[in-house]
C-alpha cells in the first residue's frame, strides 16, 4: 500500500524517531511503514492520521497508487 507518510513527516520537520515517539512505536516500525513493507493496524493508522491532523485516506492509498505528485 502506497503512503505519503515520509512526505508528511518531512513537512513537520520530524525525524523517524520523533514520529515513532509520538506514536509509541519503534523507529523500525516507522521505517517499515514509510517503505511500504508493513501496513499499520487500524488503531495505528488512526493514530498516524491524528498526529498529522488528517484522514487515514489522506495518508494511505489502498489501490497502491501514489497520492503525491512526483
Amino acid at each position: 500500500m502506497k503512503n505519503s507518510l515520509h512526505e508528511r513527516r518531512q513537512e513537520h520537520g520530524w525525524s523517524q524517531q520523533r514520529l515513532a515517539d509520538e506514536l509509541g512505536v519503534s523507529r523500525q516500525t516507522v521505517i517499515s511503514i514509510e517503505r511500504g513493507r508493513f501496513d499499520p493496524s487500524l488503531p495505528l493508522a488512526f493514530r498516524l492520521a491524528a498526529v498529522f491532523g488528517c484522514r487515514i485516506d489522506d495518508l494511505f492509498d489502498p489501490q497502491g497508487e501514489t497520492t503525491q505528485s512526483s
